[in-house]
């Protein structure tokens, strides 16, 4: 009962998120789910349960189709989910869940204050495919695709819907490939069939009215929320990864 209450809990509050930020299911699901489940089965639920938001705002949250920019992100991803998935069984969650969380609560706080953000050329494609391989390999481990392409994107100062269009796009995508790849590789345990019918109906209605907020926010404020959430997903992975490390 514990486990069920807490995976639960944890698509609840994921599910918003992800519906106001268009990412961001995986780290923050995973920051609540890491203490009572195995990783290899919270990996599983992070893919399925962020795959489904994905689907809701692609038929709820509607803001164009750019596929100039999308696709070196697609071709790059597409090659980093089998890298992602190649390594989940050999590697270590916890050090890949420190390493990650170092980098963004330095980082991103670095650009929150920042009163004028470096600009990046949205438009340098090698670049962008080698974002969408690092995003792909991330989702491969663990649902954590739409990370280094929101960050990215954020950097790129792309326009609040155009940003969106991307990630949601290239989110969907990567995790449609990964979650299909589990199946087909035996990663998906028989124990972890009945989380999926918890997390599913949890995260519905949180991640439709975290949708609504969305249409609602300013550029400013999104990219705001955005760096925040990514700090904060940092700090969740430092401390679930530094007890067990030490």
């Amino acid at each position: 009962m514990e486990i069920i209450v807490v995976v639960a809990l944890g698509a609840i509050i994921a599910g918003f998120v992800q519906g106001v930020s268009g990412f961001a299911f995986g780290m923050v699901s995973m920051s609540i789910w890491v203490w009572v489940l195995d990783p290899h089965v919270a990996a599983a639920l992070v893919v399925f349960g962020a795959l489904t938001g994905q689907i809701m705002a692609a038929f709820t949250v509607k803001r164009g189709f750019h596929f100039r920019m999308l696709w070196p992100y697609l071709v790059g991803g597409l090659l980093g989910v089998p890298i992602g998935v190649t390594l989940l069984p050999m590697m270590d969650v916890n050090w890949f869940k420190f390493f990650l969380g170092v980098f963004l609560v330095i980082w991103c706080p670095t650009m929150l204050f920042l009163k004028n953000l470096p600009r990046l050329s949205p438009n340098h494609r090698v670049l962008n495919g080698i974002v969408g391989i690092l995003g792909g390999a991330m989702g491969g481990i663990g649902g954590f695709a739409g990370v280094l392409p929101s960050l990215w994107c954020t950097l790129c100062t792309y326009d609040k819907d155009v940003q969106r269009s991307i990630i949601q796009n290239f989110s969907l995508t990567m995790l449609s490939v990964t979650m299909i790849t589990y199946i087909a590789t035996n990663l998906v345990a028989p124990e972890t069939l009945p989380l999926f019918a918890v997390v599913l109906p949890a995260m519905l209605v949180p991640t439709w009215l975290g949708m609504r907020v969305y249409t609602r926010i300013n550029p400013v404020a999104f990219r705001r929320l955005i760096l925040a959430l990514l700090t904060l997903s940092g700090i969740s992975m430092l401390i679930s990864s530094i007890p067990k490390l030490l």
